[in-house]
């Protein structure tokens, strides 16, 4: 019977490697669909700050679908379903461009984007109506005073709901091991297959986990502080 030993699989070359490679594709799945996300969250908002109920109406229904539908649910849809309606040109060229990756940045990028853009609505909503007439005041129209005045403060009061959907979004990067991504968990089964020394390679994932979460946890509670204190002045 084998003892309890972490530093096993740590130290044997091999066994590095892979946890090694599978924590950066954690990271670049998580840092690539933030970035989509993000991108995608500002589109919705400014969708749902237009003067169309049509496009509210589609923003709503993209919001919806997005925070009622699992994740994993979405992930698999678009690797295996979405994927198989493109041209064959575009899938061989996905296919040679690890196309289990770009699904899954897709996949969690969309789905994040529907949290981000309520993290912001909400943000947006306690900034009090007199900081809009204010900017008026001073001379900026409505695109102006969204993005010198109201933007701002929005994402300032944002900032927490933000941190902790990050802090969502990259633990759930785990989801894209089902879709054959090989990120940290993937790894991790990887190397529990060939040493059979399960306990030690899943704590090994456990505080790799945690520590990267704590790490996003903490930069996030410096940049609140940081934007408190430029709010203060």
């Amino acid at each position: 019977m084998k003892g309890f030993d972490p530093l096993a699989i740590l130290l044997n070359p091999d066994y590095g490697r892979l946890l090694l490679h599978g924590l950066e594709m954690t990271f670049v799945i998580a840092i690539g669909s933030w970035c989509l996300a993000m991108s995608l969250a500002l589109v919705l908002l400014a969708i749902r700050l237009a003067p169309s109920r049509i496009l509210e109406g589609v923003a709503i229904a993209y919001v919806s679908y997005h925070r009622n539908v699992p994740t994993l649910v979405q992930l698999i849809l678009w690797y295996f379903g979405v994927s198989s309606l493109l041209p064959d040109q575009a899938q061989y060229w996905l296919n040679d461009h690890n196309a289990e990756s770009i699904f899954a940045i897709i996949g969690l990028g969309l789905c994040q984007a529907a949290y981000f853009s309520e993290d912001l609505r909400s943000g947006l909503r306690a900034v009090s109506p007199g900081q809009e007439e204010a900017a008026r005041a001073l001379g900026h129209g409505r695109i102006g005073a969204l993005r010198y005045v109201l933007m701002p403060q929005a994402v300032r009061n944002a900032l927490p709901a933000l941190v902790n959907h990050s802090v969502s979004l990259f633990k759930n990067s785990s989801l894209a091991m089902a879709i054959g991504v090989a990120e940290l968990t993937h790894a991790v089964k990887e190397v529990e297959n060939i040493s059979f020394r399960t306990f030690e390679v899943y704590l090994i994932a456990t505080v790799a986990y945690l520590v990267c979460s704590l790490m996003i946890m903490a930069a996030g509670e410096l940049l609140m502080r940081r934007a408190a204190l430029a709010g203060g002045r």
